[in-house]
């Protein structure tokens, strides 16, 4: 796959690997959400992205939206809890997830989902995950991203409130958690940007899409 990205200058020369989650900061966004944000949590994070690129069986594929089939704008792929993950540092980043967090998830991230957004033009609509147990009890959803940084945005589910912005990539960790998926919706906007291509990779608990 051709795909092309400006390597971070800060990055280059690091080995894939995780940094201590200690440096978690929270944001309490009312209703009961929270995020907590760990910027440059992954290390090495350009060559994770060389290697996803090249080696994760991304696929195409389309939605029926009203009364036409549309192409999903980014490139996804997904792992069941028993499928052996695309590098490593995944399995290692999901297990120290699910031990940071099993006090307050009650149980381990299962799944993982990534999806490619090769450039401005890919995007997701705003949504909530909420397939599954989601849409009825609090969950959390961990997203770690690589390649170039874009706008994570999430506003409440029912208006009254401000959006939050919050740009990810380069080995970026994102944690959304307590009603976030249940009373707020989240979206990464099209942008007429000049951006490069990014992955994230996304772990769920069991029942949770």
């Amino acid at each position: 796959m051709d795909i092309n990205l400006q390597p971070s200058l800060f990055d280059a020369e690091a080995e894939v690997g995780l940094r201590p989650l200690d440096g978690l900061r929270r944001t309490e966004l009312g209703r009961g959400a929270w995020i907590d944000v760990l910027p440059g949590w992954l290390t090495g994070a350009d060559a994770l992205f060389e290697h996803l690129a090249r080696h994760v069986p991304w696929r195409e594929e389309q939605r029926r939206m009203y009364d036409r089939v549309v192409e999903v704008p980014r490139l996804l792929a997904y792992y069941r809890a028993d499928d052996p993950l695309p590098h490593p540092v995944l399995h290692r980043a999901r297990a120290e997830l699910s031990r940071r967090y099993a006090d307050e998830l009650g149980e381990p991230f299962r799944t993982a989902g990534l999806c490619l957004y090769r450039d401005g033009r890919d995007s997701v609509a705003w949504h909530g995950d909420r397939i599954g147990r989601g849409s009825t009890e609090d969950t959390m959803v961990a997203i770690v991203s690589v390649g170039d940084p874009r706008q994570l945005a999430l506003r409440p589910r029912n208006g009254g409130g401000a959006t939050v912005r919050q740009a990810l990539g380069h080995g970026d960790l994102v944690v959304m958690g307590g009603s976030t998926q249940r009373t707020w919706d989240h979206a990464v906007p099209k942008t007429a940007r000049a951006v490069g291509p990014r992955i994230s990779i996304q772990f769920r608990p069991a029942g949770v899409a």
